[in-house]
């Protein structure tokens, strides 16, 4: 199945990300896209998630539940999972391992939390915009154990970019999928990293950006089973 993707989504429960990335908006402007699948990912949390995942459920849109995770290198890495559960794991594990300080939202941004409705339910007191203690290699480790796939994001960016960051792609047999930016020449990337799957996604902080890398994947799905997202997450984690 040919599926156009874009797999780095941020909420505004991410502090810089815009107020209208609401639930409904984020849905609606993804189905306006064309876009079959996506993924939420916003910096250290998964807390508006679950009315995204709710939203799309009668639609022709699968969600995949995700997190942008800022290791103590301060190299993010998308993490992608096939369950809400999964990914609340994540996030606790994750909130254990943040500097014990609360937002200051006048200065970094608000971090909104909502319903399926767009209703402001609150916000996340937690400081998100910072790097945890948790290295590299454990957010990989850990979601992995998690039956996740950890995708280094953004490699080509001269900040918080595993590469930019350590000056290298270190080899981990749990690395198998790569992230580029939207402004990244697909074709180089690919042919510098034979290798791994590659994929190109928006890190979307406003609705403009939703979808605009194009970019498709083929999944192959068993008896024409729906794709959903433990199938996803499947076979990037399957990938060769």
């Amino acid at each position: 199945m040919k599926v156009k993707y874009d797999l780095h989504i941020h909420t505004a429960l991410s502090p810089c990300a815009l107020e209208e990335m609401t639930p409904n908006n984020i849905v609606n402007m993804s189905l306006i896209s064309d876009l079959n699948v996506i993924a939420i990912a916003d910096h250290n949390s998964c807390g508006n998630i679950k009315p995204i995942m709710e939203l799309a459920q009668d639609m022709d849109l699968t969600v995949i539940p995700g997190m942008e995770v800022e290791t103590r290198e301060e190299i993010h890495v998308v993490c992608l999972f096939a369950d809400f559960d999964s990914v609340y794991k994540m996030q606790s594990y994750v909130f254990e391992h943040l500097p014990p300080m609360k937002n200051k939202a006048k200065v970094l941004g608000h971090q909104l939390l909502f319903d399926r409705e767009d209703e402001l339910i609150g916000e996340e007191e937690k400081l998100l915009s910072f790097a945890t203690d948790i290295s590299y290699e454990e957010v990989i480790s850990r979601t992995w154990k998690l039956g996740g796939i950890a995708i280094p994001a953004h490699i080509d960016r001269p900040s918080y970019s595993v590469i930019s960051n350590l000056g290298m792609l270190p080899v981990n047999d749990e690395v198998k999928v790569l992230e580029i930016s939207q402004y990244a020449d697909y074709e180089t990337f690919r042919k510098k990293y034979p290798d791994y799957l590659l994929t190109q996604s928006s890190d979307s902080h406003e609705l403009g950006f939703v979808g605009i890398c194009n970019q498709y994947l083929d999944i192959p799905l068993d008896n024409g089973n729906k794709l959903d997202a433990h199938a996803f997450v499947k076979y990037l984690r399957q990938y060769k």
